[in-house]
């Protein structure tokens, strides 16, 4: 199916790029943008935001990395400083 008609981008492109990103970086975090961005394209009026954040959500391998996993309130704050 069509995701994004301005820049032809189908549900299975998004999947395959979540998968790529996951498969060549496991702690990475993925983005609508590294998205785009890992298919050669940009983001143009926005309209399809809405079923790309959800056809990433779908992904079995979009999972948060563990590391960041338990990450929460003090302890975040102490890995910024």
């Amino acid at each position: 199916m069509i995701v994004c008609h301005c820049m032809e981008i189908r549900d299975s492109d998004i999947r395959a790029a979540v998968d790529w990103m996951r498969a060549a970086d496991a702690e990475t975090i993925i983005t609508p943008g590294k998205i785009y961005r890992a298919l050669g394209k940009r983001a143009d009026c926005g309209g399809c935001l809405p079923l790309f954040m959800d056809i990433m959500a779908g992904c079995d391998s979009l999972q948060v990395p563990a590391a960041l996993q338990n990450l929460k309130g003090g302890q975040a704050r102490r890995i910024v400083r």
